[in-house]
């Protein structure tokens, strides 16, 4: 019983960590092919002046400072974000390690995660780069939104941390430790009493990542 709540609430932390303000994803849809942010040619997948105007006037618009750039304080001020159990999480994502500026071309290869894989994608070519919305890609942003000190492990407390952000007060502590030491013993393979990357990858083979972490964007 355990292990199927176990199961149902990482389903839900993996969805829920990972919702977007659909207005912004709406603005990557009218701009999908800008596919220099996801390692592709520009001259291949050519973008309309109009595309990245609409999409550059979406980031100016929670630019309140008009410095060309977003702080995390920006970020705060949307609604979305402000009430998603894992906002500041979703929020530190778009920033690099010690950054707290975040500009035009950051954010956008921070949303490509979210893109989904078109057929064409698929037959890309196996030596060129990884695209930001591969499969292993958005594992790994999921990954880091529970590896807070970024050692490449998901420690039992960040992981509970993860489960008291999504459920609340539904659940007792005793009941998410047991959730949490009954995850982490199940998908644990080395016997470190932590969830690495490829730990994590293995737990989640049969979910469809590619589409519960995309949305169709509109174009």
């Amino acid at each position: 019983m355990i292990a199927k709540v176990a199961s149902q609430i990482q389903k839900k932390a993996l969805l829920s960590s990972c919702q977007l303000p659909s207005t912004w994803l709406e603005e990557v849809g009218a701009a999908r092919n800008t596919f220099i942010m996801l390692g592709a040619s520009a001259n291949k997948y050519p973008v309309s002046h109009s595309q990245i105007t609409r999409l550059y006037s979406r980031f100016t618009s929670l630019d309140k400072g008009e410095n060309g750039t977003l702080s995390r304080e920006d970020f705060q001020r949307i609604p979305e974000l402000a009430i998603n159990p894992l906002g500041d999480r979703i929020i530190n994502a778009f920033f690099p390690e010690g950054e707290d500026q975040v500009n035009f071309r950051g954010f956008m290869r921070t949303l490509a995660h979210f893109r989904p894989i078109e057929d064409n994608e698929k037959s890309k070519d196996q030596n060129g780069p990884e695209p930001l919305n591969s499969r292993s890609n958005k594992l790994h942003f999921a990954f880091q939104l529970y590896d807070l000190d970024k050692d490449d492990k998901i420690s039992r407390e960040e992981l509970l941390q993860v489960l008291r952000m999504m459920v609340g007060v539904n659940i007792s502590d005793e009941q998410l430790g047991s959730i949490a030491d009954r995850t982490i013993q199940e998908a644990d393979q080395d016997g470190d009493s932590a969830i690495s990357f490829t730990e994590f990858v293995k737990v989640l083979e049969k979910v469809d990542v590619e589409q519960k972490m995309s949305i169709r964007f509109l174009h």
